[in-house]
């Protein structure tokens, strides 16, 4: 422990990075460091939530990172930080999470990320959901280069009503591509 003015800095107990002792979580890891911390107010006395992470870490980020439900000490939403990102809010280079960032890939129910598959996809290159965007965007509405959708908006469209034949051979060759893919 060491003295600086009136504050102590200790080591937090569970990744060992210098913390304020009034601090109420690692800002590292998240770990509790306080024990006192009174409730929010309007809020129950006990929060649910589950953390997990590796120790291993690229790029300052834990490999695997997983969070859900509130803080124990804190009542805040934990969010899911890593390489991959598991929880209800998540960010990540991979995300399966309730709304969150999959920079590469996301999965759940509100994505933003290069690829996305949910139910709000909201995607650069490739979103399948109720609603989806990207380059390929397949939905119930979806708005892209090339859609496959109840209702959309696109260079090139394939809806019930509108069949663009250059729509048609590229998700005819995507299907075929991804049953080739899968082993179909």
């Amino acid at each position: 422990m060491i003295k600086s003015g009136f504050v102590s800095i200790i080591n937090c107990p569970e990744c060992g990075v210098p913390v304020s002792e009034k601090a109420e979580s690692c800002p590292n890891c998240g770990h509790p460091i306080r024990s006192d911390i009174t409730p929010v107010p309007g809020t129950t006395k006990h929060f649910r939530g589950f953390e997990w992470r590796t120790r291993t870490e690229l790029f300052g980020w834990p490999v695997i990172h997983i969070a859900f439900g509130r803080n124990k000490q804190t009542g805040k939403w934990m969010v899911a930080k890593g390489l991959i990102a598991v929880g209800q809010f998540g960010v990540g280079l991979i995300t399966f999470a309730q709304f969150g960032i999959g920079v590469l890939f996301g999965f759940g129910q509100c994505i933003a990320g290069y690829t996305a598959i949910a139910q709000f996809a909201l995607a650069v290159y490739f979103g399948l959901g109720q609603f989806a965007t990207g380059y390929i965007a397949i939905g119930q509405l979806a708005y892209g280069k090339y859609v496959l959708a109840q209702l959309g908006h696109g260079d090139f469209l394939w809806t019930p009503k509108i069949k663009d034949p250059e729509a048609v051979l590229f998700f005819t060759e995507f299907w075929e591509r991804i049953k080739i893919l899968s082993g179909f």
